[in-house]
């Protein structure tokens, strides 16, 4: 119970987190960088994937059009679970897809509880 008391404040941490981290996958596809991606992507890797991590992810780390972004980001990385890894074995640590899994349900969550403090749309006074 220790913690009780700080949960806005770690759930707003994981948000932006979440989004900080998830934002660099887009600029990997869409810029090569920090690290240019693995071989040659597929166009809508490129394309699709790209913008939604890269725009999607800020907006999630600001908290702006939270439930909508983390939405979107989460049925992309359930999409990229199953286009990319679900196919290559049951188990996640086999098709080494828990990064999506786990992205996809952060993101679900995000949605379901919105923005939280620390957030554009709470300074807006929107949920």
């Amino acid at each position: 119970m220790f913690m009780k008391s700080f949960a806005p404040q770690t759930y707003a941490l994981m948000r932006m987190v979440t989004g900080f981290l998830f934002l660099w996958h887009g600029t990997q596809k869409l810029f090569g960088f920090p690290i240019p991606p693995q071989g040659t992507p597929a166009a809508y890797v490129i394309y699709i994937a790209g913008p939604i991590e890269f725009i999607g992810g800020l907006l999630v780390m600001i908290g702006l059009f939270t439930r909508w972004a983390a939405f979107l980001c989460s049925g992309l990385m359930a999409a990229a679970y199953w286009i990319a890894h679900g196919t290559q074995a049951f188990f996640p640590l086999v098709n080494r897809g828990e990064l999506a899994a786990l992205y996809a349900f952060v993101f679900l969550y995000i949605a379901a509880r919105g923005p939280g403090i620390w957030s554009v749309d709470a300074a807006l006074g929107r949920d």
